[in-house]
């Protein structure tokens, strides 16, 4: 596993100075990856002797962040307020012989780094592993870095819950690169910080397989997300209940390197807030309005430098439009959530970005089978976070952000910024998705917003898969004489719809008759009672998966499979007078019909990042094999494409040219990850 990584690790080499070969082992006291990595970091010349680094020494750091923004007076790095400061310094704890699960390219390279190259020596291709591994751990700083820890505040689940802040994550600093970017680099799991309240400041090997996954198949979808460059375990432990049920379990410590232009987020501006009125909490930076201000300003000049040059003399009209872009980039982000099937988990104000980006990933999931009420994250008992409710909780999260903002902007513009800009950018960015997924490149009719309501309510009912429903799609024959064309694709469409087991398991009742009958006379004889240990949505939502079972238990797979196809034959027939519409508007219809195709598969994914994918990376790794990780990263970095045998995506190496013709009967036993995930994947828990 280590061999096959250094091998990629190892063309790197050639675009690097030629004395690279003897870059340094790690310095006294610092873990060493391996025994190989570190007999290869040292030069033989120098009998092993600390030597500076040299590929992470080329970034180029400025952080203007620390320069702009008050930091904490005060450096003890233990759980604590901290009052009138944005940062805190910190250092990272090192962990015990960090080495590296995977690492993205494309990422890297925003750093300035060069991207994936040739073939080179093995040895250096090891010293270059172990130069990745210690400076992404922790263990070992790169040249410029200022760690420091951010400091916000958040409402969460709805409730304001105080001084938060980075109690996982350390900010190294933000890094130049030749095109006069900006980006700010992070290490996620690299220990406490002043804001780790009762938690250690560690993230474990699964939810960082997760994140560093997760982030850069949001970016090959197109939509805008924090970056991951690496993923860096270790022979360090901590002990975690992983669903908090009193079965705790030794994890190992990982760390992920995270990249954005800026990871400050609504919650950063919530440090100010007095006592709220629920809660009783309150932020850590009452009454400091000064540093609200030097927030507004480094926040616009460094990530909105058009609107500080269209309104330099006047304070609110420079506010208030950084309040109405950020607000429809919020809007047009969950949109694009929506048109992947993509729920966050956790949209508290701490996990939203500032600029517009997806920020933080945790109990996140893409829906497999079409449910508006999907909830991603076990932990969300009331479904506050679910799939259909993310546009009105951003639009929400924005309302917090503009309270936050006042009084440098007052409420009285804020709010009727949000009202006017929020929903219309949402539908017309949801519907102008919509249109590309359904391969409508002619005409904007407004019957469209029905007819993708009805698809999802097709959808719905028939149990179908969200992803591979829509790219089945573009291969809809628009031939309306051809009754056997349609059969055949009822045929197709129906096996991307739920089976009768997949349904009675989705459907099976989740509370004990006993308890749903107490809890039925609570709701009449005490609802104050009641609604202090449960909700009527809840309830009635239990009482329906009760109805839904029991129909289930009398319906036959045959008439399942009859009921799906009659509606999907209703819909599909609007659907191509739809088509017959498009084409009554152009001149060559193969033309149309290939730009048709084109457009629907550069917008409707095959792969996406299910649940069961990563748990099967998440398994493999945890037994020391990391490379389904990096199939699985490769898989996702070109989503669009066709890539029908996961068992094609490995290193090229001379001990892999039989891969090909394993192919096959590597595919038939296991299904391929374009395929409906298998039934065990339903009973998966993401907390």
């Amino acid at each position: 596993m280590a061999a096959s990584l250094r091998r990629s690790l190892r063309r790197l080499l050639p675009l690097l100075s030629p004395s690279f070969a003897s870059v340094a082992a790690p310095p006294s006291g610092a873990m060493e990856p391996s025994a190989a990595a570190a007999a290869a970091a040292a030069s033989p010349s120098d009998g092993g002797a600390a030597r500076p680094a040299r590929w992470l020494g080329a970034l180029r750091f400025d952080n203007r962040a620390l320069r702009a923004l008050p930091l904490d007076p005060c450096e003890e790095n233990a759980p604590r307020a901290v009052p009138g400061a944005c940062f805190s310094r910190v250092r990272p704890t090192p962990v015990q012989a960090p080495r590296l699960v995977a690492l993205s390219w494309p990422a890297l390279a925003l750093l300035g780094l060069p991207g994936e190259p040739p073939a080179a020596a093995e040895e250096a291709a090891a010293a270059l592993e172990a130069e990745l591994a210690l400076g992404f751990s922790g263990n070992r700083l790169p040249p410029g870095a200022e760690p420091a820890a951010h400091c916000y505040c958040g409402h969460q689940f709805g409730s304001f819950a105080g001084q938060l802040g980075d109690g996982a994550a350390i900010y190294l600093g933000e890094v130049l690169n030749a095109r006069g970017e900006r980006w700010e680099i992070q290490l996620k799991g690299a220990g406490l910080t002043p804001f780790s309240r009762q938690a250690d400041g560690r993230k474990v090997l699964r939810s960082s397989i997760r994140e560093f996954l997760c982030s850069e198949a949001m970016f090959h979808l197109g939509i805008p997300t924090t970056r991951a460059g690496t993923c860096v375990t270790s022979d360090s432990e901590v002990i975690r209940d992983i669903f908090y049920d009193g079965n705790p379990k030794k994890e190992k410590c990982t760390i992920v390197l995270r990249i954005a232009p800026t990871f400050l987020r609504f919650g950063s501006f919530e440090i100010f807030k007095p006592p709220d009125e629920y809660t009783g909490r309150k932020g850590p930076s009452v009454n400091r309005n000064d540093i609200r201000i030097q927030m507004l300003d480094y926040v616009i000049s460094t990530f909105y430098p058009e609107i500080l040059q269209a309104h330099p003399d006047n304070n609110v009209q420079k506010n208030a439009a950084f309040f109405r872009e950020v607000t429809k980039r919020t809007a047009r982000l969950v949109a694009e959530w929506q048109c992947v099937g993509f729920c966050h988990g956790v949209l508290n104000t701490d996990n939203m970005s500032i600029v517009g980006l997806t920020i933080d990933y945790g109990p996140f999931g893409f829906m497999d089978r079409y449910d508006p009420e999907h909830i991603c994250n076990g932990s969300d008992n009331t479904g506050r976070y679910a799939y259909n409710k993310q546009p009105e909780i951003c639009k929400w999260n924005l309302g917090k952000l503009a309270e936050a903002l006042s009084p440098e902007l007052p409420l009285e513009i804020s709010i009727p910024i949000l009202e006017e800009e929020y929903d219309t950018e949402f539908e017309r960015q949801y519907l102008q998705k919509m249109r590309k997924k359904l391969g409508f490149i002619q005409l904007q009719l407004e019957d469209d917003n029905k007819l993708v309501s009805d698809l999802l309510e097709t959808m719905h009912f028939t149990g179908a898969d969200f992803t591979n429903t829509f790219r089945l799609l573009s291969s809809f024959s628009t031939d309306s004489d051809s009754d056997s064309a349609l059969e055949d694709f009822l045929d197709k469409i129906s096996k991307q719809c739920a089976s009768l087991e997949e349904l009675k398991v989705a459907y099976k009742p989740q509370m004990d008759p006993r308890q749903l009958s107490m809890m039925l006379m609570l709701a009449q004889s005490n609802p104050q009672l009641f609604a202090l240990i449960g909700t009527k949505s809840n309830i009635n939502k239990e009482l329906e998966r009760i109805e839904q079972f029991s129909k289930l238990q009398q319906l036959t797979a045959a008439e399942l499979l009859s009921r799906n196809k009659g509606r999907w034959k209703d819909w599909l027939e609007n659907y191509r007078c739809r088509l017959e519409k498009e084409i009554e508007h152009v001149t060559g219809v193969d033309t149309w019909s290939a730009e048709r195709v084109k457009t629907m598969n550069s917008n409707n994914p095959k792969y996406i990042l299910r649940n069961y994918m990563a748990q099967n990376a998440i398994e493999a790794a945890e037994n020391g094999d990391f490379i389904e990780v990096r199939k699985v990263l490769k898989l996702l970095e070109t989503p669009y494409e066709e890539i029908e045998c996961l068992s094609e995506i490995a290193e090229e190496t001379e001990e892999e040219v039989g891969t090909a013709a394993a192919c096959s009967s590597a595919t038939r036993s296991r299904l391929p990850y374009s395929s409906k995930p298998p039934l065990w994947a339903s009973e998966l828990c993401v907390t």
